[in-house]
């Protein structure tokens, strides 16, 4: 059922690890493949994230077939999950109800669901879930209806607009928060000055990156030991409690940023001072 497994490491692991070996436990490409739901699984917080792309037909999201234990059950048995359409508009259909989702529309769908569909020639469906211990309401939370968050300027390149999707205020869930952040024309910088979330994992998904040959530079590690990752369009990176998480791209783009975790708390964070980074 899923593409890949990536599994949780600790922080002594970036004293030794290479380039390689560090896209390869944290950056999760492919999601967005014509006529497949790909799904990708992370110890970090159980995070199930992954794309579905419809290019013209109905796709549904797939029962587990691992572990053995989950098999027959339906895939949102014990998990809620956030859906937002970095494409143009589709049609996703959970147990019969009907949403139209546009271009960064987001869709948030209760534990208990059991038929997921996915429609829409061009859609392009990023797909996050985790764990939860209750049911909400389900809700389809359009871009003017977010929480906006102005932050930085353009004098720091760092020009953007948080928009908070699943957020209390915005829309109930157990433990998922997710936004989608849009930096403005002249900014590349993003999360500036970076955290740290000590109680909950992050996985940011970048897209809207304007040319084939633009990408990101993704900063991660402990603050005094950071390394980075090149990523391209429409690829993601988890970062876990102990990791920054910050970047700057060749050009604007956006990215989503969701968080599972113990706590509900948006400003449950560690900022840290730009000189406190080596």
């Amino acid at each position: 059922m899923f593409e890949k497994t990536y599994h949780a490491t600790h922080p002594d692991m970036m004293n030794r690890v290479e380039n390689d070996e560090l896209r390869d436990r944290h950056l999760v490409t492919g999601m967005f493949a014509d006529g497949k739901v790909v799904l990708n699984y992370s110890h970090n917080e159980r995070f199930v994230i992954g794309g579905a792309t419809p290019a013209g037909a109905v796709l549904s999201l797939p029962d587990p077939t691992e572990p053995k234990s989950a098999q027959g059950k339906p895939f949102l048995e014990r998990r809620e999950m956030a859906v937002v359409n970095v494409g143009t508009e589709g049609e996703v259909v959970v147990d019969g109800q009907r949403f139209s989702l546009k271009n960064k529309d987001c869709l948030y769908i209760p534990m208990g669901s059991k038929s997921v569909t996915f429609a829409g020639n061009g859609a392009r469906y990023y797909i996050v879930s985790v764990p939860a211990h209750k049911a909400c309401p389900i809700k389809h939370i359009r871009l003017d209806q977010a929480n906006p968050l102005k932050r930085g300027d353009l004098a720091g390149s760092n020009q953007r607009t948080i928009y908070q999707l699943v957020i209390p205020g915005v829309c109930e869930s157990a433990q998922l928060l997710l936004g989608l952040t849009v930096l403005e024309v002249g900014s590349v910088w993003n999360t500036l000055p970076p955290h740290l979330h000590d109680r909950r994992s992050e996985i940011y998904m970048y897209f809207d990156l304007p040319e084939a040959n633009d990408c990101v530079f993704h900063y991660m590690g402990k603050p005094d030991k950071l390394r980075h990752i090149v990523v391209a369009n429409e690829e993601a990176v988890i970062s876990p409690p102990w990791s920054i998480h910050m970047g700057a791209g060749t050009k604007k783009y956006s990215f989503i940023w969701a968080m599972g975790g113990e706590n509900l708390d948006y400003t449950d964070m560690n900022v840290l001072d730009i000189c406190q980074l080596k």
